[in-house]
């Protein structure tokens, strides 16, 4: 039986939980909360504020955006 390969944004999210040490859920929540509505405003925002590096800030906030607030 194949294995289920994760794709897209959600690719990075175990590799963004371990780097740093927060679960995705807060991830969204921050995004959920911050006042900051457009794709690179926010993946600019993660990146100041938090020190995350592009790819996986660009992921959290396509997955998120994805979801629909």
């Amino acid at each position: 039986m194949a294995e289920s390969v994760v794709k897209g944004p959600a690719a990075y999210f175990p590799s963004i939980e371990k780097k740093y040490g927060r679960p995705v859920s807060e991830w969204q929540e921050l995004i959920r909360s911050s006042p900051l509505t457009r794709h690179m405003e926010l993946v600019s925002w993660l990146k100041a504020e938090y020190g995350m590096g592009h790819g996986h800030a660009n992921a959290l906030v396509a997955h998120f955006l994805a979801e629909g607030k």
